[in-house]
């Protein structure tokens, strides 16, 4: 174990991960043959070993496909597991009777655990998706049901986004993956830019996660990511970043503890407030996790 625990830490946050059991829900966007790494189930206890190991003492479980009954699933899951603390779950955006599903969910089992709702607006082909009124509307129904909306966005996607959050300041956001940078390729110098106008809005966090797979070499280094963290310090600023794991997709391109021991080595320029932020301190306000 690195630096990422500090004295005084209630214990590092996972804010980004994933479960799924195949049988039941199928994940069509697993390729067995690309990403054989992770073209199995991953469960609770799956799980435990790698992030208590990493000091990890709360997890927020992310949906991964497009179902309702998916996020049911999650919110039991966190019912009955001591490590899953919140729930970032899915319902469709376009329904008319958006509150009414909210509703739903939380009179679910663990409902209590419901602390957002996620999109994959990645994999939309309208490229104005999230300029659309029905989605918005959806999105404001999200915001006025207390819950945070993860955005799960491409880099090209990210302006939208930044219309988006300046457009409905009363709807906490927080961007997955940093928006997916184009870590080593020229379109970094956009990515900066956009991400800087998306962070100018005050309602807007943002995820270190997901990095290590958007790197375009297997034997990636601290030194491919640095760029990309050190522009996230600066534009959103340590108490709005908080540590994700990824996993188990970041199992494509790294261990569990890689990751946070390569984003450990990131974060030692910052004073040891900043860095409790980013390990846990952020996610826990954002996602009303102050009593875990």
């Amino acid at each position: 174990m690195t630096g990422a625990q500090e004295p005084g830490h209630a214990g590092i946050v996972d804010a980004h991960h994933h479960l799924w059991v195949r049988a039941r829900h199928p994940q069509p966007w697993i390729d067995p043959v690309t990403m054989a790494a992770i073209d199995a189930d991953f469960a609770p206890a799956d799980l435990a070993p790698a992030a208590r190991a990493a000091g990890v003492t709360a997890t927020v479980v992310v949906q991964s496909i497009a179902s309702d009954t998916e996020t049911v699933d999650l919110l039991r899951v966190a019912d009955e597991d001591t490590l899953v603390r919140g729930v970032v779950g899915w319902v469709d955006l376009t329904a008319d009777d958006v509150p009414e599903r909210l509703d739903g969910l939380r009179a679910a089992r663990g409902g209590e655990r419901l602390v957002g709702i996620r999109h994959l607006v990645q994999s939309e082909s309208d490229p104005a998706y999230l300029d659309r009124p029905d989605v918005r509307r959806g999105i404001a129904a999200v915001g006025a049901a207390g819950l945070v909306f993860d955005l799960l966005v491409r880099q090209h996607q990210l302006p939208m986004a930044a219309r988006l959050t300046r457009d409905l300041p009363e709807v906490s956001f927080v961007l997955d993956h940093l928006g997916k940078p184009a870590l080593g390729r020229r379109e970094m110098t956009e990515w900066s830019r956009d991400l800087r106008s998306l962070a100018v809005s005050p309602n807007t966090t943002a995820k270190l996660s997901g990095l290590v797979t958007e790197v375009p070499l297997p034997d990636w280094t601290s030194a491919d990511l640095r760029p990309a963290v050190e522009d996230a310090l600066d534009a959103f600023g340590p108490d709005r970043l908080m540590f994700g794991s990824d996993w188990p997709v970041c199992l494509l391109a790294s261990s569990y503890q890689l990751w946070v021991d390569t984003l450990a080595e990131l974060l030692e320029g910052q004073d040891g407030a900043d860095r409790v932020s980013v390990w846990g301190g952020t996610a826990r306000r954002v996602y009303g996790l102050e009593s875990s």
